[in-house]
């Protein structure tokens, strides 16, 4: 099995999500403050990088973004 994250960065994972679902709706789907109080793909990348449960969650969300893609 083919691993859908690899070789994809952590940025290009965020910037896809921001540039489908905006910064609005990614603080409602995972509600951390790199997303809902002056979101920014830097700050939440730093953000990120450091916290890997929240991580976790981007790399989820893009996961069953890129299925639905995929089904579509």
């Amino acid at each position: 099995m083919v691993d859908p994250l690899h070789g994809v960065t952590l940025q290009t994972i965020l910037e896809r999500l921001v540039e489908r679902y905006g910064f609005e709706h990614l603080g409602r789907t995972i509600p951390i403050r790199c997303f809902t109080q002056d979101p920014s793909i830097k700050s939440s990348l730093t953000f990120l990088r450091r916290t890997p449960w929240a991580r976790a969650k981007v790399e989820a969300l893009y996961l069953r973004t890129v299925e639905r893609d995929d089904r579509a």
